[in-house]
């Protein structure tokens, strides 16, 4: 009997492929294979996939050797309306045939279960061998493969392309070779072993033993290969007694994707070296060579470095040579540059910033540094420290000096790191070197920010100073374009803002965009502070989301014009719990806010004639009255939950209002007194929130 279901195998060997469009491809390929299985209608088991420099493989359990026979029945209208007296198709027959796909001839005549005759159309789906809908689905597969950021290439008189040109592919249903031809290459029942310990061609005889093959051909799995360089890492760190191997996601992945048959190696450098900033000589070692740096148990850089090969270990001696002779030469040079760059002052790279293009239309980054002497000493006196300033506006001067250093044009990476080295060496004050070392923090969500107020006010105006610039000459970023990281700026003021709650983000704006102007940049201020404004206060919506803030609480307060952080989230908070503990009320006190502020007319003021009041009207001014005192106390002191309680305290008063009250008068005196009364109503919300917004969730 023959079996019903194989297990398939499609592996894709090539050149070796870059790591990110590699792990990208490997992704994508078993979600293709999977979903293009279940469109063929092809039932299947577990799908995975491996991959090395040279494959791509996507393996299926139990793939069915044949798709199922398909047969279905569906019932039409009743047999008197589907013919006629004469037999022949009414029209509601021929509708329901060619509905069916059928000929209004084939219609079955049957008795339903309710006792009445009806019209059924039948439709059968023969049973379809599974090879050929496999050869078309896994030429589709390989085609459909994207890779971003990188170009397929084309080889030959193909056109047909690949991100690296196809040397083989083995596609097998259980023991069958299943026929596939892709860029002028076709299928076969072979893989590739590793090129040196296992080359050439090894037979897979079947699928189920697709791994087994390459294990005998010295070729490991991506998984395999990323616990083999974790094990022989942990084997060197152990035996140096709680040393550390510094090894950063990204280049792990990269060095897992640049080996089929890992093991790991130590190599040394000399120990002159050591006296190079550390920053630099692991940039060297990790970006240039994928080499990890090794450290002590307590902390400090060693002059080992682990090396993982992929060559033969009978030679790993020579392996460990070559790459020493490698990270030497490169720590020669780093060296040299360090050195170097140590024989100037870092006022002399201050001048040369102004040969050093910030944003064409912005002018130089020697320009931005003055920009920024403004700003960092206005954050520290907005913070409480003005003591502080001198320092805050020495480091932003001398914050952008490395960037025209040697060490800094060879590793880009270092940037401010190395600025503090050079500000230390030349006797800066250590808030003004560590401020240098620090100012690009946050890069990225989740970093850390710098670690002293000097380092944050300078880290501040530098953003703040890109994302002013950019809204002051109108070129804000758009979904699909951020030349100048605006988004991660305004971020990143925003994470360091909330660090220094009593610092003023529109003043600081303000400060910028002057200083914008007094460099000679036009524009219209008033129009650029708005658009940054609504800039922020976006980031901020997002934020108060991501924290867990409800959309409608975050309108609400949105409508308030508030964009430094630590109070728009205090305040987003503080909403939230108040209405989070008295529903009911809130959402009851929202409806008659929304009501009040439809009726009433801003333009008749706040000014009540206490002497035409009644008791409901008379009860809800006090209110109003003591609701305004607690609300502007509680504000006062950053005290926003007791700011929404007094809020709350409203909702009794003005629901008797609306009870007892008939607003719309015709008395022209009276309804114009009321609606002065709740014109002052409205006016105790104003500085907290637009609580009508939150109406919307009533019900």
């Amino acid at each position: 009997m023959a079996e019903t279901t194989k297990d398939l195998l499609l592996e894709i060997g090539c050149e070796e492929m870059p790591s990110a469009p590699l792990m990208h491809a490997q992704r994508q390929l078993g979600e293709l294979v999977d979903g293009a299985l279940t469109d063929a209608g092809l039932a299947h088991g577990a799908v995975s996939t491996l991959s090395t420099p040279r494959r791509l493989t996507v393996m299926v359990a139990a793939v069915a050797t044949a798709t199922e026979e398909i047969s279905e029945t569906n019932r039409g209208p009743a047999t008197r309306i589907a013919f006629a007296e004469d037999g022949t198709p009414t029209k509601a027959a021929q509708g329901f045939a060619r509905k069916m796909g059928v000929d209004p001839i084939d219609l079955i005549r049957r008795v339903d279960d309710d006792g009445r005759e009806y019209v059924f159309a039948e439709h059968r789906v023969a049973s379809r061998p599974a090879a050929p809908l496999l050869s078309a689905l896994c030429e589709d597969a390989i085609a459909s493969l994207e890779w971003p950021n990188y170009r397929s290439q084309r080889w030959g008189n193909e056109h047909q392309g690949f991100v690296r040109p196809i040397r083989w592919i083995c596609c097998l249903l259980g023991t069958d070779v299943v026929p596939v031809r892709y860029a002028g290459v076709e299928s076969s029942n072979t893989t590739r072993g590793h090129r040196v310990m296992g080359p050439g061609e090894h037979v897979v005889p079947d699928a189920a033993h697709y791994v087994d093959v390459l294990h005998d051909a010295y070729v490991m799995g991506e998984r395999e290969r990323g616990e083999v360089i974790r094990a022989g890492v942990a084997e060197v760190e152990a035996a140096r007694g709680g040393a550390h191997v510094d090894m950063p996601r990204r280049i792990f992945d990269e060095v897992v994707n640049l080996t089929e048959w890992p093991h790991v190696l130590v190599g040394t450098f000399d120990e002159g070296f050591l006296d190079v900033p550390p920053e630099i000589i692991c940039d060297s070692m990790l970006s240039n060579q994928r080499y990890f740096p090794l450290y002590d148990a307590n902390g400090m850089l060693t002059r080992e470095f682990v090396v993982v090969s992929n060559a033969d270990p009978a030679v790993d001696s020579t392996v460990i040579d070559g790459n020493e002779r490698v990270v030497r030469a490169r720590l020669d040079d780093a060296k040299f540059f360090f050195e170097e760059d140590l024989k100037h002052p870092l006022e002399d790279f201050v001048e040369r910033l102004s040969t050093v293009t910030f944003q064409e239309r912005l002018g130089t980054v020697l320009q931005k540094t003055h920009r920024m002497e403004r700003i960092a000493p206005a954050v520290m006196e907005g913070a409480g420290h003005a003591e502080d300033a001198p320092l805050a506006a020495r480091a932003a001067h001398l914050s952008k000096a490395d960037l025209v250093s040697q060490a800094v044009v060879e590793f880009t990476n270092q940037q401010g790191v190395m600025g503090g080295y050079y500000a230390r060496a030349q006797g800066e004050p250590d808030e003004v070197a560590r401020a240098i070392r620090e100012h690009y923090r946050p890069r990225f969500a989740g970093d850390e920010l710098p670690s002293g107020r000097v380092g944050k006010a300078v880290a501040i105006a530098d953003k703040l100073d890109t994302v002013c610039g950019i809204f002051a000459i109108d070129e804000a970023p758009t979904g699909s374009s951020d030349p100048f990281a605006v988004r991660r700026a305004a971020i990143g003021c925003v994470a360091l803002l909330r660090e220094l709650p009593t610092v003023s983000l529109a003043r600081l704006v303000s400060t910028s965009l002057d200083a914008y102007l007094e460099q000679g940049l036009s524009f219209d201020k008033a129009e650029a502070a708005g658009r940054v404004r609504d800039f922020f206060k976006g980031r901020l919506r997002i934020i108060a989301r991501d924290e867990g803030i409800s959309p409608d609480i975050i309108d609400a307060v949105s409508a308030v014009d508030v964009i430094d952080p630590a109070e728009f989230l205090a305040r987003g908070r503080a909403l939230q719990d108040a209405h989070d503990g008295a529903r009911e009320v809130f959402e009851d006190l929202a409806t008659a806010y929304t009501r009040a502020a439809h009726l009433a007319d801003a333009s008749l003021g706040t000014a009540v004639d206490v002497r035409r009041l009644g008791s409901a009207e008379r009860a809800l001014l006090d209110a109003c009255e003591r609701g305004d005192r607690n609300v502007k106390n509680a504000l006062s002191t950053g005290a926003y939950g007791e700011a929404c309680a007094a809020l709350a305290e409203l909702r009794g008063p003005i629901d008797r209002f609306f009870d007892d009250v008939l607003v719309m008068d015709e008395d022209t005196g009276l309804r114009e007194n009321r609606l002065r009364l709740l014109n002052r109503f409205a006016a105790v919300f104003a500085d907290v929130a637009d609580i009508g917004f939150l109406s919307r969730t009533k019900g």
